[in-house]
């Protein structure tokens, strides 16, 4: 009984740690095409109903997106102000139907002549059903420093017209 005992503790050990590792390498996978214009792979792991919940303030991504139309809005916009992310670290928790993920993310992007013109540390609190991102809330390290992007972006956008 002991070693039936010990072999399905270990087994679960193991599985455990095969598949935090399957989902940070999806994650990661995910935020490469993001970088890359790509951002449906992302916009796969929402569920319908899902819900993102972004820094308040004076810019485009402000406020709460309720479902994939909406995430999917949000995600062209992050696509096309050419942020980059990387996810750099990331810890799970929970069971498999009510798994919750913490990840740093952090993002910057580029102005017209290859400067950074924005930068910040995000701290992602996400909640899932069955490997379905119900919830996300976004932590940001300066929440002013999305407002003064999101001013840059103007201007840029300004320049061109």
């Amino acid at each position: 009984m002991k070693r039936w005992f010990a072999a399905g503790f270990g087994t679960a050990i193991v599985s455990r740690s095969l598949l935090r590792k399957a989902l940070i390498f999806k994650f990661r996978r995910d935020v490469r095409a993001l970088n890359s214009g790509n951002y449906r792979p992302l916009l796969n792991s929402y569920h319908h109903h899902a819900v993102l919940r972004f820094a308040e303030g004076d810019h485009r991504w402000a406020g709460v997106h309720a479902g994939r139309d909406q995430i999917e809005a949000f995600l062209q916009e992050f696509v096309d102000a050419g942020l980059q992310g990387a996810v750099t670290e990331a810890y799970f928790g929970g069971p498999l139907w009510r798994m919750t993920l913490l990840a740093r993310f952090d993002d910057r992007a580029l102005g017209p002549d290859g400067a950074v013109i924005y930068q910040n540390r995000t701290v992602l609190l996400v909640r899932t059903k069955w490997g379905r991102i119900v919830e996300q809330e976004d932590y940001y390290e300066d929440t002013a420093r999305i407002g003064d992007f999101d001013r840059r972006l103007r201007e840029i956008e300004a320049g061109r017209a």
